[in-house]
């Protein structure tokens, strides 16, 4: 019989020191899975919330008449809080919406006028100061053609001649969208009627159609946007006017004219943080240049500057801080996605936005030590009712 070569002895795994099988492969790591469990988490909410953002989107009218009620909510509802002690509420609320619609109807009103008394005015200085600009710049240090102007005017005009039928197009849509503004801000203040008079009992009862965990969650998530979003809209008024009234007082000592119209042009754009307000005060400086020459156009100018640093060291730190607490470049992002995504409009939903968002993941991820609540009313709510 032959001899078999002995092989390797097969060792046992129940003997000391054998080596045991060796382990099947596991995938991938434990980072890996772990970015994964993350990178899942982050697609799911982020197709929610394109997927409301689409809705809202669709709806844009109802969600930016919604936006507008809780707007002229926080507003007025300190007066109507205040009127509700000495009269009954919804008494209280008449007279805050009347304040409300008064106010800038009045405001608008006065420009109008304004406007129309210094109209022939207003176009001399204009034609004379482009006449001045023109000489100026053919002098030095530009040199420019006086034939340059003309080619600009003729071109002006053909461009004009030319796309008539496009621009009557777009004015006959432009007024369809006044329309909508119109029944969008008629729905905003039949909306706000009811947030200021009985908005805490609305909330209550919204909460309440969850199961009880989670309506308590929602119930304390609602009440903390709603303090924000009351905290950056009061602040940012406080922030525009404030603007606006340092504005029109420069404008009047410098004898720019529509001045008036320009320091309402100031308090709306202010809405817009960063950038609004440079961009009404660039509008102010054209003015000044064609109706008072470069000197005073440069000081409009610098004006920009003077009013950002007031804003940016002052008002914004002792006004908007308890409210809402973003680093500059978060907003500027926000003001800038928000105007990719919505134009204005989103712009100046951008920022009160991204700030009730983080108010709340803040608040779930658990206050801050001996931190109170500034407001114990909810969403929009009346106290105590």
């Amino acid at each position: 019989m032959p001899l078999r070569r002995p092989g390797p002895r097969r060792r046992d795994p129940r003997r000391p020191g054998s080596p045991g099988p060796v382990p099947a492969a596991t995938g991938a790591g434990p980072v890996l899975r772990r970015l994964s469990d993350y990178a899942w988490r982050l697609l799911a909410v982020a197709v929610a919330g394109y997927l409301v953002l689409t809705v809202l989107g669709r709806f844009h009218l109802i969600t930016l008449a919604a936006f507008l009620a809780l707007v002229i909510t926080s507003v007025v509802r300190p007066l109507v809080d205040l009127a509700g002690r000495v009269v009954p509420r919804p008494f209280a609320v008449l007279i805050g919406l009347a304040v409300a619609i008064l106010v800038p109807a009045g405001l608008l009103a006065l420009v109008g006028e304004i406007v129309a008394n210094d109209l022939d005015r207003l176009s001399r200085e204009f034609e004379g100061g482009l006449d001045r600009l023109e000489k100026a710049l053919e002098g030095a240090p530009f040199r420019l053609e006086p034939s340059t102007f003309d080619d600009l005017q003729r071109k002006v005009a053909d461009f004009v001649s030319a796309h008539r039928s496009t621009l009557i197009s777009t004015a006959v849509s432009g007024g369809r969208r006044l329309v909508e503004l119109g029944s969008g801000a008629a729905l905003a203040v039949f909306m706000s009627v009811f947030f200021l008079h009985s908005g805490g009992r609305m909330w209550r009862w919204t909460a309440a159609q969850f199961p009880a965990a989670a309506g308590e969650h929602l119930d304390r998530g609602g009440r903390v946007a709603w303090r924000t979003f009351a905290g950056y809209t009061r602040g940012i008024f406080v922030v525009a006017a404030t603007n606006a009234v340092m504005v029109g007082i420069a404008l009047y000592f410098l004898g720019v004219p529509l001045a008036v119209p320009l320091t309402v042009l100031e308090f709306l754009a202010s809405f817009v943080p960063l950038i609004g307000s440079p961009i009404a005060m660039l509008v102010a400086s054209v003015v000044a240049l064609a109706a008072r020459g470069p000197v005073i156009a440069i000081v409009v100018l610098l004006l920009i500057v003077v009013i950002g640093q007031i804003e940016g060291h002052l008002l914004h730190p002792l006004v908007m801080s308890r409210a809402v607490s973003l680093h500059p470049v978060v907003v500027a992002v926000a003001v800038l996605a928000g105007s990719i995504a919505a134009g204005v409009i989103g712009a100046v939903v951008a920022v009160p936005l991204v700030s009730v968002l983080w108010a709340v993941y803040a608040d779930r991820r658990g206050p801050a030590p001996g931190a109170a609540a500034s407001e114990p009313s909810g969403p929009p709510a009346d106290r105590g009712r």
